[in-house]
């Protein structure tokens, strides 16, 4: 690997043609411009006008270094430490999930239901990078939002993010598994969760980026149980969501009829319904207790 000079043009068709079995055309020109808005500050247009100008030592070399460590699969989300969810900045390390698009699209749902409610309390489970309840609480600032993790390192991270938005989250470490850890908690009007939902016979099918990079723990289920999660949080509503409170998962498309099973089954909710994502994929339940 090695560039043919400090041009910011030279710099661009390194990135191009170091990444081009890695990533589409349109991938990369995405990465270059994220890329280039972080270290150097700069926008598209800049990308344009100030091609024939040469980059300083330093700035070449924290280029150099995140093509490289693409080029490895990394996901460039955790090179620059940071993503864009809901509108939002928020950090991002190896101990928590990157927040992906069907997840704000959970957060939608939520909001548009509720577009008319001023006052609610919300339990997000398995908050990870903090996501869900720091997008719902930055929309709306009168809501009592609480989240927690088993992950203390999730955890903190969930907190600055919290901080960097201006968000007041109560962050809790304890495991929906543990009904000794979880039964101080009072009740909410929403629980939402995105659990762990991969079985780990889809792991050999997944890309590089994910299985070598993301928090195995945040991912993974284990095949011979992989409704676990969503089985511990059903039995959590019965003591924890308030009558007429509403329960919202984000989940994989082959277990969405079994965890629907789940959901009736337990007897507790009124209506149970699934919903898709923009790509019409089988993605969220809703139940209404």
């Amino acid at each position: 690997m090695r560039v043919a000079s400090n041009k910011v043009q030279d710099l661009i068709s390194f990135y191009q043609n170091e990444l081009k079995e890695v990533y589409a055309p349109g991938e990369i020109n995405f990465i270059v411009q994220q890329s280039f808005k972080h270290f150097v500050n700069f926008n598209s247009t800049d990308l344009i006008i100030k091609k024939n100008d040469n980059l300083n030592q330093s700035d070449l070399l924290h280029l150099y270094d995140c093509c490289k460590a693409l080029k490895e699969h990394k996901p460039l989300q955790y090179i620059l430490g940071e993503t864009v969810f809901y509108g939002l900045t928020f950090k991002v390390d190896a101990s928590v999930l990157i927040p992906r698009p069907e997840t704000e699209e959970l957060v939608e749902l939520i909001l548009k239901d509720t577009q008319r409610v001023d006052r609610l309390s919300i339990l997000d489970i398995g908050t990870g990078s903090g996501c869900i309840p720091v997008s719902l609480k930055k929309n709306k600032p009168e809501w009592e939002v609480s989240a927690i993790d088993i992950s203390k390192n999730a955890l903190d991270v969930a907190k600055q993010n919290a901080e960097l938005n201006n968000c007041s989250v109560n962050f809790f470490l304890k495991s929906i598994l543990s009904e000794r850890e979880y039964a101080e908690l009072g009740n909410f009007d929403i629980i939402v969760s995105n659990p762990p939902y991969i079985a780990r016979q889809e792991e050999a099918q997944m890309h590089e980026r994910v299985k070598n990079y993301e928090p195995h723990i945040a991912l993974f289920v284990e095949d011979s149980d992989a409704l676990l999660f969503y089985r511990n949080i059903i039995d959590f509503c019965k003591t924890h969501l308030n009558i007429n409170g509403q329960l919202y998962f984000e989940l994989n498309p082959i277990y969405a009829n079994a965890i629907k099973t789940l959901a009736e089954g337990s007897e507790q909710f009124k209506e149970v319904s699934l919903l898709k994502d923009l790509s019409g994929n089988i993605r969220f339940l809703k139940a209404i207790k």
